[in-house]
Formats: C-alpha cells, structure tokens, sequence
C-alpha cells in the first residue's frame, strides 16, 4: 500500500501542474497559450525552491503543510476556475486522503 500511494502522490503533484495548465489554456483571453504554459512553470519553480527534497529553501513542519496546502490546492482551484469542479473537488480529495496517508506511514 506504501509504495501504491507513492506512485499517487507523484500522480497528484503531475495533476496540479495539469490543472494549473487547464486553467490557462481555457481562459478566454488573447494570450492564454501563455498562461497555459506560464501557470505550471510557476507551480514548478515553487517546488523547485520550496518543495522538492533538494530544495534551496526546503519547509518543514507546519511551513510545509501550509506550502503544500497551497500548492495542492492551486491545481485544485485551477480546475474549479476553468469550470471543472467535479474535477476539482475529485484532486482535492485525493490530495486530502494521498497526503494523509502519507503522514500516518512516514512517508
């Protein structure tokens, strides 16, 4: 079950990056090829610098629940903003049950 939730936890950090993506290419707005690829380069570079095991300036503790309550939760929000709520709420609670799970088995 460990290494199953693993494998959601990377698929849940690849579904914020898709719903930040989402949310720029549907946005009705001259250049929103650019938003579609500015969103998610964003979301990457924030756990580039904050998130990722070799980051500069890793968190822990609660900085990092809160870092990844917010980073999570812009894919989820992304998708509510481009009209997907369903969708939405879907990765929230995925999030939700993945990242608790992964605290309860340490991982």
């Amino acid at each position: 079950m460990k290494a199953a939730n693993s494998g959601v936890l990377f698929l849940i950090e690849l579904g914020a990056l898709a719903g930040a993506a989402y949310w720029g290419f549907t946005r009705d707005v001259s250049a929103a090829w650019l938003l579609g690829l500015a969103a998610p380069a964003v979301l990457v570079a924030l756990w580039a610098l904050f998130g990722s095991p070799r980051a500069k300036y890793r968190t822990r503790g609660a900085g990092r629940v809160g870092f990844e309550v917010f980073w999570f939760g812009a894919g989820a929000l992304a998708l509510f903003a481009s009209g997907a709520q369903v969708w939405g709420l879907a990765f929230a609670v995925v999030c939700v049950v993945s990242k608790a799970l992964a605290v309860a088995w340490s991982q």
